[in-house]
């Protein structure tokens, strides 16, 4: 689906008197109306850095990036509308949104130590090969993430102390990373 599609299925869930599952949940419903705050958010506030702007004028052949993702994921809610924008800026991007619980299941070919873990970003070539991905969340922050899970922190105290991550980070680690394995692409 389009990025359009994708604020659009998000949208009817928090519009929704009788959500679909897993948003029936009051917990699930209630993140996914947060998530969609934090997205606009971004989307309203973000700008791509000067970095990744010539980077992207360097691709001189087609791409195709899948973006696997969930309007419950908080992680997504950051890292979405970024890669959004930074598609973008180049033509020869195409991008689709693909959720990662509903068919095709292509998660499925890109776990994070085993696990389903989004936002997952998978660059094709004009060939449709894969030739990268990246995610589900900046490295700074997915060592925070192992180091909460590993004290066996509450969801409450990870959401937080995530949320003070990427609030303090403004997308800047997000945009050096793709910036980085992007430059590992051109030739």
């Amino acid at each position: 689906m389009t990025f359009e599609q994708y604020l659009s299925v998000f949208e009817s869930i928090i519009l929704s008197d009788n959500p679909p599952a897993p948003y029936d949940k009051p917990d699930y419903f209630n993140y996914a109306k947060l998530n969609w705050s934090r997205m606009n958010r971004w989307l309203k506030q973000a700008l791509p850095s000067e970095n990744i702007i010539q980077t992207l004028k360097g691709i001189r052949e087609p791409q195709h990036w899948i973006v696997i993702t969930e309007p419950w994921c908080g992680d997504a809610a950051h890292i979405t509308p970024l890669i959004y924008m930074i598609a973008a800026l180049n033509p020869l991007i195409s991008i689709e949104y693909q959720l990662r619980d509903s068919p095709p299941f292509l998660i499925n070919d890109h776990l994070t130590d085993g696990g389903k873990s989004i936002p997952k970003l998978v660059i094709r070539n004009k060939d449709g090969h894969d030739i990268a991905s990246w995610g589900p969340r900046p490295m700074e922050c997915q060592v925070l993430y192992i180091q909460l899970k590993a004290a066996h922190a509450d969801f409450e105290t990870m959401k937080t102390e995530l949320q003070k991550w990427y609030n303090k980070d403004r997308g800047i680690q997000i945009q050096e990373e793709l910036n980085r394995l992007l430059n590992g692409l051109i030739i």
